[in-house]
C-alpha cells in the first residue's frame, strides 16, 4: 500500500498470528532481493479497541507511530472485511488514534495533541523552547522539537530541493540530543496555509511522504505565528492536509491511502 508515496508492507495478523524478526523484516524490505517498503504494519487483534497497530522501519526497528500508515491501516482493515466500520479505534503503543474513510475515499486520522516538553519526545533541552540550536560538526542549525507519537526535529529552508536532506538528515537522525533518534524534517513555507516538505526518517531514510512529519512541521509553523490552519503540505509522493488549532487540540490529518498490489511471500 502506499500513501502519498509513502509504501507499506501490511500483513493481516488477526487471522494468521505471526512475528518477525528484525532481520527477517529488513530483508523483506530491500527493494531488490525483497518486497521493498518505507515500513511494515502489522494488524493485530486488540483488547482496548477495535485493532492493534504495529509498525517496523525497513531496519527491522519497531516505532510506535507511523501517520501514512494509519490511513492505510483502516483502508486495509475495511478491505480486507475485518471490519464493517469506516471509522474505527486503533491501539498503537503510543495511544488509541481515530482514523475514518472518507466517502471520497480519502482518510482522515485524529492523530492525538502534539508533545512539545522534552522528556515527552525525548530530547535533552534544559527548558522547553519553540526552537532549539543542534550542533552539526562545525555548524548550529535552529531546529523545533515535537513529538507526534513519534521524535521529529523540524527545522525551515528556502528551498527544500536544494537542502542537503539525505546528508543532514542522517546526522541529525543520530544526533545524542535525541536518545531514541529522530525524523529529521525540512519545511519550505509558501504562504500562511501552504507548505513544502522533505523528511529523512530514522531507520528508512529519505521517504516520499511522512504522515508524522507533516503534521509536526504544520504544527511547528503554527506554534511559530508562520503558518494558520488547515495547512497544505506537499511532499514529492503527494498531497497531505493538517488540521490543528493549538494547545491540547488534536491534529487532524487527511490525505489518500491506496492498495498497489496483494500476494503472499515465503519468509
Amino acid at each position: 500500500m502506499q500513501g502519498a508515496g509513502n509504501d507499506f508492507m501490511v500483513i493481516d495478523g488477526v487471522r494468521q498470528p505471526m512475528s518477525l524478526t528484525p532481520q527477517q523484516i529488513s530483508q523483506l524490505a530491500h527493494r531488490q532481493f525483497g518486497i521493498g517498503f518505507d515500513q511494515l504494519l502489522l494488524v493485530e487483534p486488540s483488547k482496548i479497541a477495535d485493532f492493534k497497530y504495529r509498525i517496523f522501519n525497513a531496519d527491522g526497528s519497531e516505532v510506535a507511530q507511523c501517520g501514512n500508515g494509519a490511513r492505510c491501516f483502516v483502508r486495509f482493515v475495511v478491505d480486507a472485511g475485518l471490519t464493517q466500520n469506516s471509522e474505527i479505534r486503533v491501539e498503537t503503543a503510543s495511544g488509541i488514534i481515530t482514523p475514518k474513510l472518507e466517502e471520497n475515499g480519502l482518510v482522515t486520522v485524529n492523530m492525538g495533541a502534539p508533545r512539545f516538553a522534552p522528556a515527552a519526545i525525548p530530547f535533552i533541552a534544559e527548558t522547553q523552547a519553540n526552537q532549539y540550536l543542534l550542533e552539526i560538526g562545525n555548524q548550529a542549525i535552529t531546529i523545533s522539537a515535537v513529538s507526534m507519537g513519534n521524535p521529529h526535529a523540524v527545522q525551515i529552508v528556502e528551498d527544500v530541493e536544494t537542502a542537503p536532506v539525505v546528508a543532514l538528515g542522517s546526522q541529525i537522525e543520530t544526533h545524542p540530543r535525541f536518545p531514541e533518534r529522530v525524523n529529521a524534517g525540512f519545511m519550505q513555507i509558501l504562504n500562511p496555509h501552504h507548505i513544502k516538505l522533505r523528511v529523512f526518517e530514522r531507520g528508512s531514510g529519505e521517504t516520499l511522504a511522512c504522515g508524522t512529519g507533516a503534521c509536526a512541521a504544520a504544527v511547528t509553523g503554527i506554534q511559530l505565528g508562520l503558518l494558520q490552519s488547515p495547512v497544505k503540505v506537499s511532499a514529492r509522493g503527494g498531497e497531505l492536509q493538517i488540521a490543528w488549532h493549538s494547545g491540547d487540540a488534536p491534529v487532524m490529518m487527511t490525505g489518500p491511502a491506496v492498495t498497489v498490489f496483494t500476494g503472499t511471500v515465503t519468509i
